[in-house]
């Protein structure tokens, strides 16, 4: 489930992009971040599979998975013409989201919206191990039943994102208004499903089951964890974080950057057992860089004090919110907070590039039951 990813940066090109066909780019909204995991996924499990038929006792190469800006659910890749499309939406995507062709009512019902701005709190370095502390704390007080076969794990939340939408020649900001977003995995990561309306137009959503091209189920790994993948990591923090910065290596901006970001992933549509929620904050601290920001605000308007990191080659702000009170996780959010050039000055400093809420987080029984459901 989260995924997460390195955020592009808005004026990353692929120059094979121009070699694809106008028609490639035509995807509704947010269909190029869908396809666009489902290729990292597939490359990801061909290098796996390159290394075991050599039996190469090094470790592949890595591949810079791109930071979707909401939670990524990654996916077995499709055919060769889908990801055609993929790297032609590099060429069109900013950091908040995907973009449309140049009629817009392919962009989806709710690519609508103006840009999401928000105050910018101030961040300092005082009392981050404090905060950290009281957070792990809490996290470890936190009842988690485990997630026995058959059953899914159930996230709820409330999104909304900002991204630079290109129509011709012309960029502007655009945005997907807050909505519900439902997403549900198998314990093994093998079967889920979304409904997430930025992402499919189907009130119904779509399967998160598919195999590869091979017929294999998907393997989990650390950026794209199921819940048994999870509940076997190492509990200890300086363990922990070690294994995080081995397996992200060459991925985001900054092997800093990117622990914090591979983090973050596993607090939003993941289900971490206590002990590794826990170890995850002391693996936090330790990662250069991190703030407090004493004020910051989820998607659905909840104020709370969050754990931050900014991105130093982006200019966003990754901020993990926090009940100030319960230190509860309500939810994450991508704050630009550094004045860009290029085409990257489209998203002003104060601008929302992603915000999110979590609602709800359960074990179901059930492929799309609800805790409601569940009696």
């Amino acid at each position: 489930m989260n995924a997460n990813t390195s955020r592009q940066h808005p004026a990353e090109r692929d120059e094979s992009a121009e070699l694809l066909s106008r028609t490639a780019r035509d995807l509704p909204v947010g269909r190029h971040e869908f396809h666009r995991e489902r290729l990292m996924a597939q490359i990801h499990d061909m290098q796996r599979d390159e290394h075991t038929a050599t039996g190469a006792h090094e470790a592949p190469a890595k591949v810079r998975r791109f930071r979707l800006p909401r939670p990524a659910i990654v996916l077995p890749a499709m055919a060769a013409a889908v990801a055609g499309m993929v790297v032609a939406g590099f060429a069109v995507s900013g950091s908040g989201g995907a973009a449309g062709g140049d009629d817009g009512a392919q962009d989806g019902a709710l690519a609508t919206g103006p840009a999401l701005t928000t105050q910018l709190g101030a961040a300092t370095t005082e009392g981050v191990p404090q905060l950290l502390d009281r957070i792990s704390l809490a996290a470890a007080d936190v009842s988690h039943p485990t997630v026995k076969p058959g059953q899914y794990v159930y996230v709820e939340s409330r999104t909304a994102d900002t991204f630079v939408r290109t129509v011709g020649d012309e960029s502007s900001l655009a945005s997907h208004p807050l909505h519900r977003r439902q997403v549900w995995m198998s314990a093994d990561g093998t079967k889920g499903w979304l409904i997430d309306p930025a992402v499919n137009d189907s009130p119904e959503g779509e399967t998160l089951s598919l195999p590869d091209e091979q017929g294999n189920e998907r393997e989990a790994y650390l950026n794209a964890p199921s819940y048994d993948y999870l509940a076997k990591l190492t509990t200890d923090p300086d363990a922990l974080l070690a294994k995080i910065y081995k397996e992200t290596e060459g991925m985001g901006n900054s092997p800093d950057q990117q622990a914090f970001t591979t983090i973050g992933d596993l607090l939003g549509e993941s289900y971490p057992p206590a002990e590794l929620y826990s170890a995850l904050f002391k693996a936090a601290e330790k990662i250069p860089g991190v703030v407090v920001v004493n004020d910051a605000v989820d998607a659905v308007g909840r104020h709370g004090v969050a754990v931050a990191r900014l991105d130093e080659t982006s200019g966003q702000r990754e901020e993990w919110i926090f009940d100030k009170k319960t230190h509860v996780f309500l939810g994450d959010r991508s704050v630009q907070v550094r004045k860009a050039t290029g085409e990257s000055a489209l998203i002003k400093p104060g601008t929302v590039l992603y915000t999110s809420a979590v609602i709800n987080r359960a074990v179901v029984d059930g492929m799309k039951q609800t805790p409601s459901q569940a009696g």
